[in-house]
């Protein structure tokens, strides 16, 4: 039997454009007048035309990627690591957060748990973590912990089993301030299923202002927090943070320099 013949027709360069963006080549039909004249002016035979074709939509294809990545990971603003006063902590376990920039805990997968009270930077390091992790090609989610807990509470069983799913598929889940808030026992069932979901599966990281033995204080009569602990912790590194609060030191700097114009002017007065 006989293939049916497709008719072959010459269209004008915006059918053209349309064809190439239903083929999903978006760069490609963006670029299409500039692209065929450089083909021209440099002689380019088919096989380099092709290459190039097959160049600029690799290269649009990984930076769409990106976007999307960053938009679904949620990260806001932040500031770079390369900005981090490493000597402002009286305690802080540089070669671990140094180790876990390079992503290694994402492939075994480990958990990385951050402890250390306000103003020491857990947000800005876990931040910089996950940009880093969005940046290799990883997907990733960042939610504080009462965002999560906000999301999976209240729903249908149905509507929060896919939510389970969801927060179980990326490659990185960062579970932020966690420990801020005190939460009920159902809370803390919900927080027990994502760590379990994830358990042996896939990272997370999670940023807290209280050690594990306050953790009821967090959870107050939750009698999975020994369980959720058990699983949080079995492959995981962990470092706490300990000093005075960053931007307790960074309000007492500018209040320092506001004043001291002050202080001059009545010396030279006197």
């Amino acid at each position: 039997m006989n293939s049916p013949k497709i008719p072959m027709t010459l269209t004008p360069s915006s059918d053209l454009v349309t064809q190439l963006r239903r083929l999903r080549l978006l760069r490609t039909a963006e670029s299409l007048d500039d692209l065929l004249a450089r083909a021209s002016t440099q002689h380019w035979s088919p096989r380099q035309l092709l290459e190039e074709v097959a160049r600029m939509e690799t290269q649009d294809l990984a930076r769409r990627s990106l976007e999307r990545r960053l938009a679904q990971a949620r990260l806001g603003r932040f500031k770079l690591l390369a900005d981090f006063e490493w000597n402002w902590p009286k305690k802080i376990d540089r070669p671990l957060i140094e180790r876990a920039l390079t992503l290694d805990f994402l492939t075994e997968p480990r958990n990385c748990v951050i402890i250390g009270s306000n103003g020491l930077g857990k947000t800005m390091i876990a931040k910089n973590i996950a940009h880093a992790a969005v940046l290799a090609g990883h997907s990733v989610l960042f939610r504080t912990a009462a965002d999560l807990l906000a999301d999976l509470e209240g729903d249908s069983p149905g509507l929060r089993r896919r939510k389970f799913r969801f927060y179980a598929r990326p490659t990185l889940l960062v579970i932020d301030e966690c420990g801020y808030l005190a939460y009920d026992a159902h809370a803390a069932d919900l927080l027990f299923e994502i760590v379990n979901q994830r358990y042996e599966r896939k990272a997370i990281l999670l940023t807290t202002n209280k050690v594990f033995k306050d953790w009821n204080t967090v959870f107050p009569n939750a009698t999975c927090i020994a369980a959720l602990l058990d699983r949080l912790t079995h492959h995981a590194d962990i470092t706490v943070l300990e000093g005075t609060s960053y931007r307790v030191r960074e309000s007492e700097l500018e209040a320092a320099a506001r004043n001291k114009p002050k202080s001059e002017g009545k010396n030279h007065a006197h």
